[in-house]
């Protein structure tokens, strides 16, 4: 892997991480069609590490309340203090991101079938489609006005099924969490902050699992390759932080539509490649 590569991934992982395009699928995609290489598998666990990186930094204030409120939880807890009336909103959105993440949980015993559809481009394609009418019917959505204070652990619970659902190649994560934030009525603001907040414990489980796993099967991190991973990261990282700033922007507008223009621009572009491709390579 050549130090040019290593930008263009780590600039693929910051945009498509975050902007409501699925990076799974754009990465099916790119290779498949033009030949991308694949990064390594540790690298790709530290590019999603630069990107959570770069979650931490646009609400490190929200993550930082969090974490005191938890502990402050277990302090009440042994101190036998109870609460009267509503609990600090960072103690509540801990309770909403836990409940939200538990639906993954369905996910994991299938996970390998899941992730084998995006060995199909069509499917990904549709997926992508699919994708764009999502992002398309949010920005119709009324504006709601539900936060931390007033969302309902049903409504995290279907955001978190959404969630799993995003799993599958070709659907956006963020596009289907912040989309069905929407559709519950929460704020738009809080609908794309919980959806950011709520992918925390998935990457930061997942990355760690991946680099136990990677240290165990090649024994180590080469060396040679340090720098190369390092330029990724900081690439990912920088774009990944302009990309959720993008993100908030255009929800808070209501312009969710301008990516469920490009979402069905790229499916049917690919879709066409491949038609194509089969034409090319189909006998007479």
């Amino acid at each position: 892997m050549t130090y040019f590569m290593s930008v263009i991934l780590g600039f693929v992982q910051g945009v498509a991480e975050f902007l409501p395009i699925s990076s799974s699928g754009h990465l099916t995609l790119f290779q498949h069609f033009f030949g991308m290489e694949e990064p390594d598998q540790l690298f790709n666990v530290l590019l999603h590490f630069a990107t959570l990186l770069a979650v931490c930094v646009v609400y490190w204030r929200d993550i930082w309340e969090m974490v005191v409120e938890f502990f402050r939880f277990f302090t009440d807890l042994f101190s036998h203090r109870i609460y009267r009336g509503n609990p600090p909103e960072a103690r509540r959105m801990v309770l909403l991101i836990i409940v939200g993440t538990l639906p993954l949980f369905l996910v994991l015993p299938i996970k390998d079938k899941v992730e084998a559809f995006g060995n199909n481009p069509i499917f990904v394609c549709g997926a992508l489609l699919v994708t764009g009418c999502i992002l398309f019917l949010s920005d119709q959505m009324a504006r709601g006005h539900k936060t931390a204070r007033n969302a309902t652990l049903l409504d995290v619970l279907l955001v978190g099924l959404a969630q799993g659902v995003a799993t599958i190649p070709g659907l956006s994560r963020s596009g289907c969490t912040i989309s069905a934030g929407m559709v519950r009525g929460f704020d738009r603001k809080f609908a794309v902050r919980y959806s950011f907040l709520m992918s925390l414990p998935a990457v930061l489980g997942a990355t760690l699992l991946e680099v136990l796993d990677v240290m165990e099967l090649e024994g180590g991190i080469p060396v040679e390759n340090l720098p190369k991973y390092l330029v990724g990261m900081a690439v990912a990282a920088v774009v990944g932080y302009f990309s959720i700033q993008l993100v908030k922007l255009l929800a808070d507008r209501g312009r969710f539509g301008a990516f469920a223009f490009y979402c069905w621009g790229a499916g049917a572009l690919f879709i066409l490649l491949n038609i194509m491709n089969w034409s090319l390579t189909s006998p007479a």
